[in-house]
């Protein structure tokens, strides 16, 4: 979002397809470990969603009892001499680097994946849609970032937005462990 407000939409697409092929990569590698844990020891991967259920359980509380402000940098211009392959491997690197986009993919993943089934397609559906989703939030909060600063910039709104997001997580956390 912030390089949505300082770079436009245009020079933050170099950073989104950079943060589309990270986000792909961790999510082939995390089916792909899920899956051979799920074939190879079921007892293990049970374990795990309950695991991975409240994992995003204690996500969607953090996100309840955040403080409502937003962190936006003073000098929004810092990105401009940023170049275009830079902000490429800035969205890679913050893509691949990110613990809980990692956990997340593991947590989320599994109750998607057929063992009785060829796992080729099944991670090519599931990696497809998620980077459909990845790049329409990743266009909103680019092509969204100037109004939503003003939107956010009073923490009551951002309270808010939290708590949707955090019941949101609280409802995936308890679905997982649990349907």
């Amino acid at each position: 979002m912030t390089l949505g407000m300082s770079l436009g939409v245009r020079r933050t697409l170099h950073m989104m397809w950079g943060e589309l092929v990270g986000v792909g990569l961790v999510s082939v590698l995390s089916v792909v470990g899920v899956a051979a844990v799920m074939l190879n020891y079921p007892a293990l991967f049970s374990a795990f969603k309950y695991v991975g259920g409240a994992y995003l359980v204690w996500l969607g509380i953090q996100m309840w009892q955040a403080k409502g402000k937003m962190a936006i940098p003073a000098d929004l211009s810092a990105g401009q001499q940023t170049s275009p392959m830079g902000l490429a491997v800035q969205g890679f690197v913050t893509a691949i680097a990110n613990p809980k986009g990692w956990a997340f993919m593991v947590s989320l993943l599994p109750p998607f994946i057929n063992a009785a089934k060829p796992m080729a397609p099944q991670i090519g559906a599931l990696v497809a849609l998620i980077l459909v989703i990845e790049f329409s939030c990743l266009m909103l909060y680019a092509s969204g970032g100037r109004t939503l600063r003003h939107f956010l910039a009073k923490s009551g709104n951002v309270t808010l937005m939290n708590r949707i997001a955090g019941s949101l997580m609280l409802f995936v956390g308890v679905w997982l462990a649990f349907g």
